[in-house]
């Protein structure tokens, strides 16, 4: 059965999500069922990395640093876009040591929950990050910057 439908709950739910969304015949659910299947065995295919937390302890206090940040980001950009205060946007390249697909995906995360920054590319091969700032006047060495406040803390806590 597991090879069949390698996940039973997720195909469920998808079906079902599909049979909400649209009128309830016996080919939506012919054709829901066959997305359902494909899609729970596609699921089958990523299987992530196991991280490991090394440091525990030291995570409260990453997630409120990072909580702060996005509260004072979210005042700097709405600020600067109801005053029309010039601003300079662009690329930035930041030399990366993490390498954990999962931390770096935990970064991608903060970055697009972050107003005024995008995370754009990581290229693996030059373990380098490039962003998108909506003002680089802000911080005047962010390569620096976003190593000591996002990168450090995630390689002392996940090692």
């Amino acid at each position: 059965m597991t090879k069949l439908i390698p996940h039973p709950l997720l195909s469920l739910t998808l079906l079902l999500v599909w049979l909400l969304l649209t009128r309830f015949s016996l080919g939506q659910l012919v054709l829901g069922s066959a997305v359902a299947l494909v899609a729970g065995g596609a699921m089958s295919t990523l299987e992530p990395e196991k991280t490991r937390l090394r440091r525990p302890l030291l995570l409260p206090g990453y997630v409120l640093r990072i909580l702060r940040d996005v509260l004072v980001s979210n005042y700097d950009v709405a600020r600067q876009i109801v005053t029309n205060a010039p601003r300079r946007p662009g690329f930035v390249e930041i030399p990366m040591e993490l390498q954990d697909r999962n931390a770096l995906a935990l970064l991608a995360i903060i970055f697009t929950a972050m107003p005024g920054t995008a995370w754009i590319e990581y290229d693996r091969a030059r373990s380098v990050l490039t962003l998108h700032a909506f003002d680089l006047d802000g911080q005047q060495d962010w390569p620096g910057f976003i190593k000591q406040r996002y990168e450090k803390p995630l390689l002392e806590i996940l090692g």
